[in-house]
């Protein structure tokens, strides 16, 4: 037989992207020169890695907790009433750790799922069968502003202690962590261990007290490592104490939280109008920056006005179109030539010119003539002529 087989030549794979979420990895970026070869890239399409199971169901104990109360919540699974035992914390039984456990779950096919509890805490035990995400929130993860990240309610204020879910009243992005093994190097220490559950904005340590204060970037990430955090330790072992933390009263904290707001709201508005505005305003349009640049020096040569000269307003503006506005209003309208006049123009010349107001005077002139023509129209009316009075008239009868 002469038939003649094209030889197939599998390009090496250069490069691989690892994501759990089945993305096409890249083989070959070079361009190999034409050798009349027919050439195929391999694609190879990773599958999506299951979440882990955690913990195995057989070793979860379903067992009432000790008795501390009169009366037992079966919702809460605690007893109510009796001595309070909050100062005694316990180590957590298990820890998530991101690289290893997160994975597709059932609720990756839903939009709009929340996130795992039992996975942010290292203890769930349902796996890929899970009705909630096994992974930490991104930047594109939406959540209610009502509910946190697990889909838990929100209420109007804090608790005493800054614990539980949080208030929806105040965006908080900071948690506290007491309770820290003092060391050297603990700055350090607590921003490896906390990195893990998001990207950080900012973290204050005081050595003295083994206390820290993360702020992350998002807030969804800061309500996922307080629950990832809590009761677990960092290089020792020390039980850390995680709460939401207050408000700073630092003057510029608070000038940074408001600019940063003020940013969100300016990239807000930024996508919301066309590029093409966008680019004017910032003056990345060559075309407008050439115009600005003209408009902008009002005649004077290496003279660039700025922009509360160049986009003010009113009167005293020095750009014409900034007196556009203002000089409309006082226009008065155009007569043709030896044309009719608009009859709302004949009544304002027919118009009598008010009498101006005397001085020190308490009525004003127009009052006066008011009063004077009020007096002159009933001066002027005619009086009406009477029938006369009754006369010879002196009969006493009932009867007439």
């Amino acid at each position: 037989m002469a038939d003649e087989t094209a030889q197939i030549e599998t390009a090496p794979a250069a490069e691989q992207i690892d994501n759990e979420a089945g993305a096409l990895v890249a083989t070959n970026t070079e361009v190999a020169p034409p050798t009349g070869k027919k050439v195929v890239k391999k694609i190879i399409r990773k599958k999506r890695r299951p979440a882990r199971v955690q913990v195995d169901p057989d070793t979860i104990s379903s067992e009432p907790p000790p008795q501390t109360g009169t009366i037992y919540n079966i919702y809460y699974n605690k007893w109510a009433g009796g001595d309070k035992d909050q100062l005694v914390q316990t180590k957590s039984k298990g820890r998530c750790n991101v690289a290893k456990d997160s994975g597709y779950t059932e609720a990756d096919e839903t939009a709009g799922s929340y996130f795992c509890l039992m996975f942010a805490r290292g203890l769930c035990s349902r796996g890929p069968s899970c009705s909630k995400l096994h992974r930490i929130p991104g930047v594109f993860d939406i959540v209610p502003p009502n509910v946190d990240c697990f889909g838990r309610d929100k209420f109007a204020g804090y608790r005493d202690d800054m614990g539980g879910v949080g208030s929806f009243m105040r965006q908080n992005r900071t948690i506290y962590i007491g309770r820290i093994h003092v060391t050297d190097d603990i700055e350090e220490v607590v921003a490896r261990h906390f990195a893990e559950w998001g990207q950080i904005e900012r973290t204050r340590v005081l050595n003295s007290r083994g206390v820290a204060f993360v702020t992350y970037t998002n807030e969804a990430n800061a309500e996922f490592a307080k629950e990832a955090m809590a009761h677990q330790s960092l290089d020792h072992d020390e039980i850390l104490n995680v709460r939401w933390a207050t408000a700073d009263p630092n003057p510029m904290a608070q000038a940074r939280e408001a600019r940063r707001i003020e940013e969100q709201a300016a990239e807000a508005v930024r996508r919301a109008l066309p590029a093409e505005f966008i680019a004017e305003i910032e003056g990345k349009d060559p075309e407008a920056r050439k115009r600005r640049k003209i408009e902008g020096s009002y005649g004077l040569e290496g003279y660039e006005a700025p922009d509360e000269v160049h986009f003010a307003r009113g009167a005293q503006a020095v750009n014409p179109h900034g007196r556009e506005e203002l000089e409309l209003e006082y226009q008065e309208p155009l007569a043709i030539e030896d044309g009719p006049v608009p009859e709302a123009n004949e009544q304002m010349l027919e118009a009598p010119v008010p009498a101006p107001r005397e001085s020190g005077g308490i009525l004003s002139g127009n009052t006066i003539a008011a009063l004077n023509k009020a007096k002159i129209s009933i001066a002027a009316k005619p009086k009406t002529a009477s029938s006369g009075p009754l006369v010879a008239y002196d009969s006493d009868s009932d009867d007439e």
